[in-house]
């Protein structure tokens, strides 16, 4: 993965409607949604051209700033066609985006009724989330300290930057213990999901997920499960308490960046990545590949 600094990276972003150079895509030290974590994102991958669940992803992009409380100046197919000029101008294939809306600068307290929305969207190349060779051995995990929030206390269900805060705590502890990742409980002491990714058990050839209720329902989460289904697998969601972990004999973990990724290990519990996982990334692979229009 480049080291280059994203502020000095070359390219073009849209930004409020107009392409501009990446290195002049700047706002104001003084923004509410830095200040404030009025911000919400999506993170998405193109491949072969094509951005895998593009309108899903715009749409959710819209859901959560309603969940903040305010509205994109964009409609969804505004913003479809700006992630399309956004590859073309970049000339990307294979490429992850990341759109981003956020209130301005106008009010700098709690209540920002008067911000300006703004949105922009950038992609870049990013190769698999984590390391090929370390991927297929499945990777490791920590268990994180802190918990995912009880919903009546947060929008859990918008993809919110604020709400990363923890996120980024717990993989930066989680890294200098060793560990690729961490995986989160929820409040009531039950598995939840990673910093950024979703995660999936299996034994005895079911799959088992946590009920997403408590926090973000991943578009890769979504895709996995259907292509599940479609194979014939039973796909239970539930509460799944941390010493369940013993009884399942693989586990992955699935998200926009970290697309299928088997998992080794989480904390004390060890799994072993195996055909059904496998099988699974195979299929993930597939599906996101652009198809052949019919003749």
């Amino acid at each position: 993965m480049s080291v280059i600094p994203f502020d000095e990276r070359e390219g073009t972003i849209w930004f409020d409607g107009a392409m501009v150079p990446w290195r002049e895509a700047k706002i104001h030290v003084l923004t509410h949604g830095l200040h404030y974590g009025s911000s919400v994102f999506e993170g998405e991958r193109a491949y072969g051209g094509r951005i895998f669940k593009s309108r899903a992803h715009s749409e959710r992009l819209h859901r959560s700033a309603q969940l903040l409380d305010f509205t994109i100046p964009y409609s969804v197919d505004e913003i479809e066609t700006a992630k399309a000029q956004v590859l073309a101008v970049s000339g990307l294939t294979e490429a992850y985006l990341r759109p981003v809306a956020w209130r301005g600068s106008e009010m700098m307290g709690v209540a920002a009724q008067a911000n300006t929305i703004h949105l922009a969207i950038a992609a870049w190349e990013w190769p698999s989330y984590f390391d090929p060779a370390t991927k297929m051995k499945g990777i490791r995990l920590d268990i994180a300290d802190y918990r995912r929030p009880d919903p009546r206390t947060v929008p859990s269900a918008s993809k919110a930057a604020g709400l990363y805060m923890i996120c980024t705590i717990s993989k930066h502890r989680a890294e200098n213990k060793g560990y690729a990742d961490a995986l989160m409980l929820d409040w009531e002491d039950n598995v939840a999901e990673c910093t950024g990714a979703n995660v999936f058990f299996i034994e005895a050839g079911v799959l088992h997920t946590p009920l997403a209720d408590r926090f973000l329902d991943g578009l890769t989460r979504q895709t996995v499960i259907e292509l599940a289904k479609r194979r014939g697998l039973r796909v239970v969601e539930r509460r799944i308490r941390p010493e369940e972990l013993t009884g399942f004999s693989e586990c992955f973990i699935t998200g926009s960046a970290a697309e299928v990724t088997p998992v080794s290990e989480i904390g004390p519990y060890r799994f072993t990545p195996g055909e059904l996982t496998r099988t699974l990334m195979d299929d993930y692979l597939a599906e996101v590949q652009p198809r052949a229009e019919a003749a």
